[in-house]
């Protein structure tokens, strides 16, 4: 009797809702409660922080408190996430920490402000931007700063909730769902949607995005650990927008170089920057070299 229990074939919800291999949800329940629980984090922090901040005068609507209040709720979700549903620990997404972790982190940055800065290069040499002067030039030195650091800690923030979002979350159990193939198209066209909302976006942006989504999906599976995409994303960002004066992902942000970009739209990417135009590709070409360069003598574990 208990042998024909055992053969016994599994029930109907058993096949819908449970993975074969281990007694959990299947990748896709897991990534749409994830989705639940984020959006209900949302809702809840703005009742209890949000509303009442707002009604105080304070700035809620800047990008430093946008940033801290997704920190919050993508943090908070993942990590419930993680545990409960996935039964895996936080730090099996790709949080090892060892002595390549801030290698990783700065030659992302680094990889990221040769990418910014070619696309400067070529769109100054081509006239299609003109240079008109630097931020202290009009500011003094204290603002400067003050300005940069905040928009660091902005583009920090950025860079690790959507990286543990989009190249944490949703890639790798995407990734356990079907293959890493699909996992990494599928994860980074969901990352190009995210981004719809944004000021001035359009198809060419979302696609723009989301070929950039799978460049930093492949700097995960090079390294298997999310340390270098969050420092390719905070290095795109910074040096994209406050360095070099190009909007980021539709976003005017302080800067430190001023220009005016008049070249065709179709390759510069307009008012939403570089993204939406066509100078993304070969900025990524190149992206994509130098971080096989500098993984070469990786063994993904």
């Amino acid at each position: 009797m208990s042998l024909e229990k055992s053969l016994k074939p599994p029930s109907i919800f058993t096949r819908i809702f449970l993975s074969p291999e281990e007694t959990r949800l299947r990748a896709g329940w897991r990534l749409l409660l994830q989705t639940i629980l984020l959006v209900v984090l949302v809702v809840l922090l703005s009742l209890v922080i949000y509303l009442p901040a707002s009604a105080f005068g304070l700035p809620v609507d800047s990008l430093l408190f946008g940033q801290i209040n997704e920190f919050i709720t993508i943090s908070f979700s993942v990590l419930l996430a993680r545990h409960f549903l996935d039964r895996r620990s936080f730090s099996s997404l790709g949080f090892k920490i060892n002595w390549q972790t801030l290698a990783d982190l700065f030659v992302g940055i680094i990889i990221s402000a040769l990418m910014t800065g070619f696309i400067y290069w070529v769109m100054i040499t081509l006239k299609w931007a003109t240079f008109t002067g630097y931020i202290w030039q009009t500011q003094n030195g204290y603002m400067v700063m003050l300005n940069i650091l905040q928009m660091l800690l902005v583009f920090i923030l950025v860079g690790w909730n959507e990286e543990l979002l989009s190249r944490g979350y949703h890639l790798q159990n995407l990734s356990e769902g079907t293959n890493m193939t699909s996992a990494v198209f599928l994860s980074s066209v969901v990352f190009g949607a995210l981004h719809w909302s944004n000021p001035n976006a359009t198809w060419n942006s979302v696609v723009g995005i989301s070929l950039a989504g799978i460049f930093l999906a492949f700097a995960y599976t090079r390294t298997r650990m999310l340390w270098m995409p969050i420092g390719l994303h905070i290095g795109w960002n910074f040096f994209e927008g406050v360095v070099f004066g190009f909007p980021v992902s539709g976003l005017n942000t302080y800067h430190l170089i001023n220009h005016t970009v008049s070249g065709p739209e179709l390759w510069t990417g307009g008012t939403f920057g570089p993204e939406a135009g066509l100078m993304i590709l070969p900025a990524l070409v190149l992206g994509t070299l130098l971080v096989i360069f500098y993984t070469r003598s990786r063994t993904p574990a």
